[in-house]
């Protein structure tokens, strides 16, 4: 199968030919697509038809094992019946957008900073799919940074200070800084993950910073040392040149490697306008 890539920004993303993901089957492909993953960072697939189960297996069949204990299904029962689908949307499960203080919204509020999927996991996350189904009449945007273009970026020095440092992730520390607080039951099924501040992934010789809003503090430093090192890193991976921002239609897939990228979904009038997306995302165990 013949398939191209138009790039979205100067260092990352990338929109794929038309395709119909539904039937993308073989290895020749699902492999063609990885290696682009490893080299955009970030791929839009437009026109998509994907029903749930078309996502879920999709995903099954590029990248294998997904993610289940996600925030949401700690909080709630699935309306999907599948915790491998995670409910990025604003309804209720009549389908009704949610009260102002329902806390799966106050808990979902906190996808609009910066994070990366599923680091509080150890393997924490690898591809995240999200499936637009139903977007606002008004701009929902989903912004990603360039982690790997932002390392380059940071002077010699920094890049010798940071090379051996491990971060402790942590959803409940994310959700507390937004004001959201888990019950003790339910931080005791979040109980965090370490990882390498600095990352090189498979098929990649470049190194990528690995933070964002879950990155609690750095394992061998004082805690407001760390927090302060982790806050500089972010707001220099987020400057303009190092962000992509994708506009949603309905049919859009979106796939983004959590471990070279950051992303945040951008403020709208969410107790107005309905807007519902499903993500789907896998872990990073080693390919055999």
């Amino acid at each position: 199968m013949n398939i191209s890539f138009k790039k979205l920004h100067p260092t990352f993303a990338a929109e794929v030919s038309s395709i119909d993901l539904r039937e993308i089957n073989d290895e020749v492909t699902l492999s063609h697509l990885r290696k682009a993953m490893s080299e955009y960072g970030v791929l839009v697939f437009k026109a998509q038809q994907l029903s749930l189960q078309d996502q879920l297996d999709f995903a099954k069949r590029l990248d294998g094992v997904l993610h289940t204990k996600t925030s949401n299904s700690v909080l709630s029962k699935n309306r999907f019946g599948n915790d491998a689908l995670t409910d990025i949307s604003n309804v209720a499960q009549d389908g009704e957008i949610m009260a102002a203080d329902d806390r799966r919204r106050m808990n979902n509020i906190s996808n609009r900073i910066w994070h990366t999927d599923a680091s509080f996991e150890n393997p924490p996350g690898r591809y995240s799919m999200l499936c637009a189904r139903t977007i606002p009449s008004v701009r929902a945007d989903t912004e990603f940074a360039d982690m790997r273009t932002a390392y380059d970026f940071l002077d010699d020095q920094m890049k010798v200070t940071i090379e051996n440092l491990h971060v402790h992730h942590s959803i409940v520390y994310s959700r507390h800084t937004m004001g959201f607080d888990f019950s003790l039951e339910e931080r005791a099924k979040l109980p965090g993950a370490n990882h390498p501040l600095v990352r090189t992934v498979e098929n990649s010789s470049k190194k990528a910073l690995y933070l964002a809003s879950h990155a609690d503090h750095v394992v061998e430093w004082p805690i407001p040392e760390g927090r302060l090192l982790l806050r500089d890193l972010i707001e220099h991976a987020t400057k303009p040149q190092f962000v992509y921002s994708h506009e949603w239609t309905v049919g859009d897939l979106v796939i983004w490697d959590n471990r070279t990228t950051m992303h945040r979904g951008r403020p709208f009038d969410d107790k107005t306008h309905k807007r519902e997306l499903t993500r789907v995302t896998t872990l990073d165990i080693p390919r055999h």
